[in-house]
């Protein structure tokens, strides 16, 4: 059988028949970052993004353009303790010269915290096993004045535990249909979920969810389905029914990003990535029930 006919695109997936040129290496970064001022991650033509100045950054470094690819597309507004991205270039350089040089670079709301060479069959998308999101709620009667942008509030007390059954309800392979945000293009609504909770992390309560992949919104949409429940405006059961459902009219409305953090992204071992703990780091020291 004749081989295909393949073209090298920087970042693609290379099929496992082919390699990539001689002269190109690819490289794999962990980038932390506040969402408050950037449209997403993804590159957009009418406003600033966490793609553009990572890549405005590399490139400098590297002294030619560099794209990268990322292990999800956070959407606007969303923060990220963990993000990672991968890239290739003829730029022969140190994991060190990468992180300081593009360090130097970028906004002090973005920062690389690690890279290094990575093989040719890594992708930072299609390499991940699992992914974890933190959402982060004040649930108090005064606004907090003091990480406004990195928190949602919630004027009412919450019934955590409560919430936390709800949870039950999320676990396992099935179609998020309820919670999926219009516009998605995935082409299919399942999801598997790994692990699902809800703690109190000092007066902080946290939303912590493990899944292979995401649909569009689904990790705020379903926060915001916990909230009623946590009000006690729903019981535990109705997520369930929502996911019976498959209705998104019927959720909750969908939830701020402000509070939302990617927090892990995992790989196989054979590609070797440093973990780091999990974010955001406000809440490193006084966790009550996360990993």
């Amino acid at each position: 059988m004749q081989q295909s006919e393949w073209t090298y695109v920087p970042n693609c997936r290379i099929p496992s028949e082919h390699s990539l040129p001689a002269d190109i290496s690819r490289y794999a970064a962990i980038v932390s970052y506040d969402g408050g001022d950037f449209c997403g991650f993804q590159k957009q033509k009418h406003s600033p993004s966490v793609q553009s100045v990572i890549e405005s950054a590399l490139s400098y470094v590297a002294n030619e353009p560099i794209i990268v690819g990322c292990a999800g597309r956070t959407d606007t507004g969303v923060h990220a303790s963990h993000q990672v991205v991968h890239f290739d270039t003829k730029a022969i350089r140190t994991g060190r010269n990468w992180v300081m040089g593009a360090n130097s670079q970028l906004p002090d709301s973005v920062s690389l915290m690690w890279a290094d060479r990575v093989t040719q069959d890594f992708h930072a998308r299609f390499s991940a096993t699992a992914r974890t999101y933190r959402y982060v709620i004040a649930a108090q009667k005064t606004r907090p004045a003091i990480l406004s942008n990195g928190i949602t509030w919630v004027k009412n007390t919450l019934n955590v535990q409560a919430m936390d059954r709800a949870c039950e309800h999320l676990l396992g392979e099935q179609d998020f249909s309820a919670f999926r945000g219009s516009g998605c293009q995935s082409l299919s609504p399942s999801r598997n979920v790994e692990s699902a909770q809800v703690y109190e992390s000092g007066q902080l309560v946290v939303f912590e969810v493990t899944a292979n992949a995401f649909v569009l919104h689904m990790v705020r949409n379903i926060v915001g389905s916990l909230i009623e429940i946590g009000l006690q405006r729903q019981e535990p059961a109705w997520i369930g029914e929502l996911l019976k459902g498959r209705d998104r009219r019927k959720s909750a409305p969908t939830a701020s990003p402000c509070g939302l953090y990617l927090v892990d992204v995992r790989y196989p071992e054979l590609h070797d990535l440093p973990t780091s703990p999990r974010g955001p780091v406000f809440l490193n020291n006084n966790l009550a029930g996360g990993v």
